[in-house]
């Protein structure tokens, strides 16, 4: 679709919206970019975009601007079932989300990456992976620069690696990834989707343009992945603890069959990030890239040299042999019953933010095995308390700041503190990041008063 000249109109100015209004303004197209908070409630980023000649309409959504454009692109942070898209869309004017946006101008091969819980740490392995075999590979979507951003300079040989969320699935019609990773399924987002069968077809999405040459990597072990997999025309690649599957670790080591043929990736040893989930992204990661055509050494040199992302079971600081761990990503409640039993030592976990759904009792075993204490947050605190209160001591923070320092007061060496939310964090900071940014600030501050900064 040429929209040089064009009326386009990209609709939530976050980090995604941004790229996109800049992408396409760069292309010549008339952008109107909307967002319903004011001036004084977005970033200056968003401001700067009136200097490449882009529009701005903020504190509010225009009918007619809607019903005059070319195209409307969705910022993934907008409902898909707006009022204002809905009109659009009944007046004949086509609506796209961002992450489709940028597809349709990628040329190389990609790689999508979903799952409720584990996209970020996988996508940023594939990406390291693919660099430590010499690929030109941008990694993005979901985390990082979106889509839009990555576009400069990329050729045929460019590799894409994209973390892809239900939000930017569901606003696709082109995305065909030469190898789809899906992860694991449970519930999430339940505040946005209508259920859980919308939640997973959107996520099933990311087979709907692949074929009988592509590959779909997905979990073996887990039946709402496999039930959603069995109708995709691309070769089925399972990844898993045992089984049947064709990745899997066996003994030590992390082994993948295909054609016949026995690939070594990497060793168990070599992972240096606690959980064995940790330890299951990797091998996801590491089939991925093997099926793109990475040798194994070029795998087991990235996953050696893998120290984790941001935010995720990120490692802050040891203060008076008290280690603070940052999982902000753990974002619904069976990614914080992943961080919790990645560790043997107790544990006191700092839980709560804006309620998604799914059952904090869920949580009680993990927390009675080698549980400290609950430090509750956030408008989800009563609902945490009620939960968990007659597994181990639960104790109501008013902010961030408080739990670190009420943790702190709990701990005792050798205890580890671990921010592992269950929820989101739009109660109290503008997003995950912001959350895990703030976690950190408490920690060093704490550090330092205590010496150990």
């Amino acid at each position: 679709m040429d929209l040089e000249g064009k009326p386009v109109v990209v609709v939530g100015l976050a980090r995604s919206g941004i790229a996109a209004a800049r992408f396409l303004a760069g292309r010549g197209s008339s952008v109107v970019a909307t967002d319903r908070k004011p001036q004084a409630e977005l970033a200056e980023e968003a401001m700067k975009l009136a200097e490449i000649g882009v529009r701005l309409e903020l504190g509010g959504h225009r009918a007619e601007t809607f019903a005059g454009a070319a195209l409307v692109v969705v910022s993934p942070g907008v409902p898909w079932q707006a009022p204002e898209l809905a009109a659009a869309r009944a007046a004949g004017v086509p609506v796209i989300g961002e992450l489709e946006l940028g597809v349709r101008h990628i040329s190389g091969p990609v790689a999508a990456i979903t799952g409720t819980k584990g996209k970020s740490t996988t996508t940023a392995a594939l990406g390291a992976m693919l660099r430590e075999a010499g690929r030109d590979v941008r990694v993005g979507g979901n985390i990082g620069d979106a889509v839009t951003g990555l576009l400069d300079g990329a050729t045929d040989e460019t590799s894409f690696v994209l973390e892809v969320s239900s939000f930017q699935l569901e606003a696709t019609d082109t995305l065909h990834p030469r190898v789809a990773v899906f992860l694991n399924l449970s519930a999430d987002h339940l505040d946005r989707h209508p259920g859980f069968e919308e939640y997973a077809a959107a996520k099933a999405r990311i087979f709907s343009n692949q074929t009988e040459t592509d590959f779909a990597v997905v979990n073996g072990d887990d039946p709402a992945v496999m039930a959603r997999a069995r109708g995709t025309r691309a070769q089925l690649v399972r990844f898993g603890a045992g089984g049947e599957a064709e990745a899997q670790f066996v003994g030590p080591d992390a082994l993948l069959w295909m054609g016949g043929h026995e690939v070594t990736l990497f060793s168990r040893s070599d992972v240096k990030v606690p959980g064995d989930h940790i330890a299951m992204d990797l091998l996801a990661a590491a089939t991925a890239a093997s099926l793109m055509g990475v040798p194994a050494q070029a795998i087991r040199r990235a996953v050696a040299a893998f120290s984790g992302v941001e935010h995720v079971l990120e490692r802050v600081a040891v203060v008076k042999g008290v280690a603070f761990y940052n999982d902000t990503k753990a974002t619904n409640v069976d990614a914080a019953l992943k961080s919790i039993e990645s560790f043997a030592t107790p544990v006191l976990a700092i839980l709560g933010g804006r309620y998604k759904g799914g059952d904090f009792a869920a949580l009680a075993p993990a927390l009675a095995r080698h549980g400290k204490a609950v430090l509750a947050i956030g408008e989800s605190r009563e609902r945490i308390a009620e939960a968990l209160s007659a597994t181990l001591p639960v104790a109501a923070c008013s902010s961030l700041k408080e739990a670190v320092e009420e943790a702190f007061r709990r701990a005792a060496p050798g205890d580890t503190v671990l921010l592992a939310p269950g929820c989101s964090s739009f109660d109290m900071f503008t997003d995950y990041a912001a959350r895990g940014r703030a976690f950190k600030d408490e920690v060093r501050a704490l550090a330092a008063r205590e010496g150990d900064g």
